[in-house]
């Protein structure tokens, strides 16, 4: 049996999953100001919870695993769990504060419904 080699091709840099906007950027670079000793970055899944069947969750990261995708931001680093990336391809990541509440809002263009709270969505 013959061997045959192929050439390495480039690498092609594909867009993120989620799109940051400065805001989440911001948030991101205050949470890991204070984050807890051994924190590496922020991670967002989609859990199934809520009345819907799945939930966002923006959480510390101690260690990287191996299909979370990398993102590189000017406060540190996000991450997204390999196993919630086709539910949010496509998706933009804001940070949003009024007078009455602050978090994270996405805007999931892979979402087919929500609950009514707005806390879960399904795909």
């Amino acid at each position: 049996m013959t061997e045959t080699k192929t050439p390495d091709k480039p690498r092609v840099a594909r867009p993120a999953a989620v799109a940051l906007t400065a805001g989440a950027e911001e948030r991101i670079a205050k949470l890991m100001a204070s984050a807890p000793e051994g924190a590496i970055g922020v991670r967002l899944s989609t859990p199934r919870r809520g009345c819907s069947g799945l939930a966002y969750s923006v959480d510390y990261v101690t260690e990287e695993v191996k299909f979370d995708e990398k993102i590189e931001t000017p406060g540190g680093v996000f991450y997204i769990d390999g196993a919630s990336v086709l539910y949010l391809i496509g998706s933009t990541m804001d940070w949003v504060e009024d007078d009455f509440a602050a978090g994270f809002v996405f805007e999931n263009p892979n979402a087919k419904g929500a609950c009514g709270c707005g806390e879960s969505f399904t795909v």
